[in-house]
């Protein structure tokens, strides 16, 4: 008996990039919750084992956990097509992993999307999109991230894309202590 995969929510966000405010950055939301900070749960104990705890206050880790990406800046045109593409699994080589063909979801906080990116596989279909194989390239020792796999329904997805929310600022301002 096959049983059914719970389907999610995706919102698709625009807003200045942080630290970056001239530039447009496409963030993401699914199921409410902005995926920096889905990551920086998943990655909260795989960190652990590399920083030292009395190096840095509460506030500081949970802050580093926060920015330790950024959503993407991704050259937009007149109708928003690359980004459509690249939401839909056709990303720029510059964010895909050759091997795998992963694509980046989110970027670093340096403002080089590749530098840091969030990579996850992205599996189109006519009825669904799947976002699986959730990894950090630089730290092949990590292995699969305990994150999903999210399936949106496309014409809900496709729809989100086409109208991302448009927001004054980065949804996580207040948290990463610029705000």
């Amino acid at each position: 008996m096959h049983l059914p995969i719970a389907t999610h929510r995706v919102e698709f966000l625009h807003h200045p990039h942080p630290g970056y405010p001239h530039l447009t950055a496409w963030g993401i939301r699914i199921d409410g919750t902005d995926l920096r900070v889905l990551v920086a749960e998943a990655t909260r104990a795989l960190w652990s084992r590399e920083v030292d705890e009395d190096d840095y206050t509460p506030q500081e880790r949970e802050e580093f956990l926060l920015g330790q990406h950024a959503p993407l800046h991704l050259d937009d045109d007149a109708d928003g097509s690359r980004a459509r593409a690249h939401f839909l699994g056709d990303a720029p080589p510059d964010l895909r992993a050759r091997d795998t063909g992963a694509l980046c979801l989110l970027g670093c906080s340096c403002g080089i999307d590749a530098c840091w990116p969030l990579l996850a596989m992205v599996r189109a279909t006519a009825t669904e999109v799947t976002w699986s194989g959730f990894h950090q390239p630089h730290r092949p020792e990590w292995g699969e991230l305990p994150l999903g796999p999210y399936v949106f329904p496309r014409p809900a997805y496709d729809q989100a894309l086409a109208t991302p929310v448009p927001l004054a600022q980065d949804p996580l301002t207040p948290q990463l202590g610029e705000g």
